[in-house]
């Protein structure tokens, strides 16, 4: 695989590729690579002739200068563990910030509800950043199709929308969670858990799994968010953000059970580190 640190050489070489009719699977990531991540590059893989793996902290997604400053960095074990799977034609662009933001960026988009709703409501002018740094990717590498995760199922949404705002001619793949053997999302964010934050985060995909099961019984979203979150927040050291029922069309909250496609959608403290998780109901 090669390795790319610059806008311009990676364009040039995704220049070649398409003078060969390749099609490129893309899988951009912040690093602090694990399975779940590994998982999409592997499908990306088998789906395309070549791939690309970008590897870069956006740091205007950020909220919190903290959350920025501690996200973890770790090219190297990422290079190697990507190296297991990627082959020459393949390669990983990983910038800096300096070369991706050499110009300060003005852009700002309006994805509508999408935005106002869950992160977007906790966390302003995060998803403007997602959508600056994606259309930035997208217009670097010009991928035939990019894998994402359905971990960040909002973020999904968003690009989506993105897509069709900025016309980019990309087919968005979305990818099942990957989960450790207790249940907890796979997440980059997991390593910075203490251990006994760690031993009970299981719990936010078992409430998930109650959460199917009362609804499916005829309880109403709002009487299990407040008994999920009652719950979770007895355990020491955590927090509920929000425990939210939405479409995954539009993601609409709903107060009651529908025949619509509906995920559960829960965002929680464990100490400093902010968790997500989504479990389809329907």
């Amino acid at each position: 695989m090669k390795l790319f640190k610059h806008i311009n050489e990676t364009i040039d070489y995704r220049k070649l590729l398409k003078l060969k009719k390749f099609s490129l699977g893309f899988v951009p990531t912040m690093g602090a690579l694990h399975e779940g991540h590994l998982t999409l590059v592997r499908r990306a893989k088998a789906e395309n002739q070549s791939v690309a793996v970008s590897i870069f902290v956006n740091p205007i997604q950020f909220n919190k200068a903290s959350d920025l400053h501690n996200y973890p960095r770790t090219l190297e074990n990422d290079l190697e563990m990507l190296s297991g799977i990627l082959e020459p034609g393949d390669f990983v662009f990983a910038p800096d910030a300096e070369e991706m933001y050499s110009v300060e960026e003005t852009k700002s988009y309006d994805f509508g509800d999408l935005e106002k709703v869950m992160e977007g409501a906790h966390r302003p002018g995060h998803f403007n950043g997602v959508g600056i740094v994606v259309d930035k990717l997208f217009r670097i590498i010009e991928p035939t199709s990019a894998y994402f995760g359905e971990k960040d199922f909002q973020q999904l949404a968003i690009i989506r929308e993105l897509t069709k705002i900025e016309s980019h001619p990309v087919k968005i793949v979305p990818c099942q969670i990957i989960r450790e053997p207790d249940g907890l999302a796979m997440s980059s964010r997991n390593k910075r858990l203490l251990p006994a934050d760690r031993k009970h985060a299981d719990h936010l995909y078992t409430s998930l799994l109650l959460a199917k099961q009362e609804i499916s019984l005829g309880k109403s979203p709002d009487e299990i968010s407040t008994q999920l979150t009652k719950q979770l927040n007895a355990i020491s050291n955590f927090r509920v953000e929000y425990i939210t029922f939405a479409t995954e069309e539009g993601l609409v909250e709903i107060t009651r059970p529908c025949n619509l496609r509906v995920r559960c959608f829960i965002a929680v403290f464990a100490g400093e580190v902010r968790l997500i998780d989504n479990l389809p109901m329907f």
